[in-house]
């Protein structure tokens, strides 16, 4: 599989797995081993991670899975995220926490449930109107000092947000992790996939397939989207919308890297798989069209 770089010392594969859903896989830690490792026979070395996933479990089953082949660690690419704080016995209202102590000790917290000494791309996972930018530099000069974090990002950032940080920042920010499908807009709509564009990023792309929405959506929006996606798959003689809805991304200039959610290997051959299309202007169009509902200007 071809991979995307997104610093010097830091490539992507082109696909990245992502561990959102784990828990309703339904995989122990030997299951969840055989899988990765067939996940990278296909080309997939980068794993997207956040601390809350699972309810602050899914870090801990990956690490114990790994920790069964040690060896694994230094040929993939390991993603986490943090910042958002769930409600619980001891928290009253789910919040956001960008603190340095916050960061530090839940990057500190993440090695531990990996079972590994570095990670190779931390991402604030959402904006925090509390934040203080130099309290973040300061967490993100010293974990990149101690070895703790190769690399920064963050998630979900529309441009003023990712602006503001930036302007504090003594480390790159390496890429935004956010939404799009032909079902979701909003990043193209509002400047974000240009601002990656701007700053030579490669935006990481969660959610591609709308949550399922692309396949079984009923409203009037997601019907459009289908027969268009239908048509383009006719076109270009793909096996599924799915691939075509990954084609679709693979043909913007922003080199955009999807994340695929899925624990079923056939699904996550999907966009791998995709990678030998690209679209047509008239093709790329035709999608967008039936997504905004009317021509463009």
């Amino acid at each position: 599989m071809e991979t995307i770089k997104l610093a010097d010392d830091l490539e992507f594969s082109r696909v990245v797995l992502g561990f959102w859903r784990l828990l309703d896989w339904g995989m122990d830690r030997n299951e969840l081993l055989r899988f990765v490792e067939k996940c990278m026979d296909l080309g997939i070395t980068t794993f997207d991670h956040a601390d809350i996933y699972g309810n602050y479990t899914v870090e801990s089953l990956f690490g114990e899975a790994m920790l069964q082949k040690p060896s694994l660690r230094e040929k993939m690419e390991i993603v986490t995220k943090c910042d958002i704080v769930y409600a619980s016995e001891m928290v009253r209202v789910k919040y956001y926490d960008t603190s340095e102590e916050y960061i530090v000790s839940q990057v500190e917290r993440s090695l531990r449930e990996l079972r590994t000494d570095y990670i190779d791309l931390l991402l604030l996972h959402r904006p925090d109107p509390l934040m203080n930018p130099e309290e973040v530099n300061r967490a993100f000069v010293k974990l990149k000092k101690d070895g703790k974090v190769r690399h920064f990002g963050v998630s979900n950032y529309k441009p003023q947000d990712y602006r503001m940080l930036e302007v504090y920042l003594e480390v790159p920010l390496v890429t935004n992790q956010v939404e799009v499908s032909p079902l979701q807009l909003e990043n193209f709509e509002n400047g974000t996939i240009n601002l990656c564009m701007e700053k030579k990023i490669h935006p990481m792309i969660w959610s591609p397939l709308a949550g399922g929405r692309i396949f079984s959506g009923d409203s009037e929006k997601e019907q459009r989207v289908k027969k268009a996606l239908e048509v383009v798959r006719d076109d270009i003689g793909a096996d599924s919308i799915a691939q075509v809805v990954f084609a679709w991304l693979y043909s913007h200039p922003a080199g955009m890297i999807p994340i695929t959610g899925s624990g079923i290997l056939d699904y996550v051959s999907e966009p791998i798989s995709a990678l030998k299309y690209r679209l047509t202007r008239e093709q790329w169009f035709m999608i967008w069209t039936a997504s905004i509902g009317h021509k463009v200007p």
